[in-house]
């Protein structure tokens, strides 16, 4: 098993001038220019009291983007429909109170220098304990949990629980935009309700929502583009995927780029201008045959902006004790390079970030030797 630290060292980048020449470069999704090359990755951790942010969530973001993070993607925030989520503490995106709280978090962001968009998340039937709305029906493109089974209570959406969700994407993406964000994240990732569509294990549909991988994606585009419609030209959609899920690390959406163009392309043509490519390891290649990740392959099919995500700053000692399986790691170099050569654009760094608020600074400025290791612990911290 190898140990050596994700977490970028002087020695192994060769000079730190490379690290800050490469990640400082500004980027431009839409009418949106990121102010460098780090983005923040979502993670929800139940902070937000009755859905509210408030002044220490603001803080927590707006100390991030004051240390150099570019781009700040907001913890999962459920969209305004009674079943996308039923946990207390997790925000939301929609009610007086709620956005107001939002607003001041983008305040806090722009007065740090960075730019800010929320993710927009219905869980489906990845039911919580919350149970802040008990009535409300749970349900998916089928009813299924992740694992192929059904879900307690589950049922399949009907053609106006569809229209209805649809709305409430649309809506929060347009108050987004009222309140000062510079741009929505759609979460079509790791399970939930957008990937169920997406994902042939949990669509068992026969009507124009199910069957083939390109009517699989007919959800996932009507959200797109009616989020599309309901904002500015130029306020930047971005698109959150991955092929793996929650309980299903080995899940694959397509086993080939042809597949995964095929995914892709109607996403395109509805109005998605950068794609967010979650993996667990940002290093491994994604198709044999090539070297190219999850964000790389996306870049190349679609031509558009991608963000490449998975176990940036973490070390193999903590991926083999968190994950239960020896993990190979690979320094800042692979980054830079993929940067370099333009596979993707932006790099969001998760975990770490927890860890050390300063982790942008500390890397732009070349002070590798200050970077802390994760620590599970931080997860439980607002600092």
């Amino acid at each position: 098993m190898t140990t050596a630290s994700t977490a970028p060292t002087a020695s192994a980048t060769g000079s730190t001038s490379r690290a800050a020449e490469v990640l400082s470069r500004p980027v431009t999704i839409n009418g949106l220019t990121v102010p460098n090359r780090i983005a923040m990755a979502p993670m929800t951790r139940v902070f937000s009291p009755g859905g509210v942010p408030g002044a220490d969530v603001a803080s927590y973001y707006g100390r991030r983007a004051a240390a150099g993070v570019g781009l700040i993607v907001t913890e999962g925030t459920y969209v305004g429909h009674e079943t996308a989520g039923d946990l207390d503490g997790v925000p939301r995106f929609a009610g007086e109170e709620q956005l107001a709280g939002w607003a001041k978090v983008a305040e806090a962001v722009h007065a740090g220098g960075g730019t800010i968009v929320p993710q927009l998340w219905h869980i489906g039937t990845v039911r919580q304990q919350g149970k802040l709305f008990p009535d409300a029906p749970v349900f998916g493109p089928s009813g299924l949990r992740v694992d192929g089974t059904e879900a307690a209570g589950g049922r399949a959406m009907t053609q106006a629980d569809i229209d209805e969700v649809i709305a409430a994407f649309a809506k929060s993406a347009a108050e987004a935009e009222r309140i000062g964000m510079d741009g929505v994240e759609i979460h079509g990732a790791h399970g939930y309700l957008v990937d169920q569509f997406l994902w042939e294990r949990t669509n068992r549909r026969t009507d124009a929502y199910g069957g083939d991988p390109v009517a699989r994606t007919k959800f996932a585009a009507e959200i797109v583009a009616a989020v599309r419609d309901s904002v500015s030209a130029d306020f930047p959609v971005i698109f959150r995927y991955s092929q793996w899920k929650q309980e299903a690390y080995d899940a694959r959406l397509a086993e080939t780029p042809q597949e995964l163009e095929a995914v892709l392309n109607p996403l395109v043509a509805a109005g998605v201008d950068a794609f967010h490519a979650s993996t667990r390891r940002y290093w491994q290649a994604e198709f044999e045959g090539s070297e190219l990740n999850l964000a790389g392959w996306t870049k190349k099919l679609t031509g558009k902006p991608t963000i490449t995500v998975g176990s940036v700053g973490l070390d193999g000692e903590f991926l083999a004790a968190f994950a239960g399986e020896e993990a190979t790691t690979k320094g800042i170099d692979d980054l830079l390079d993929g940067l370099e050569a333009e596979e993707f654009d932006l790099v969001a760094v998760g975990r770490a970030l927890l860890q050390d608020p300063e982790w942008a600074a500390k890397v732009l400025g070349g002070r590798f030797d200050e970077l802390k290791t994760f620590e599970p612990s931080a997860l439980g911290s607002l600092s």
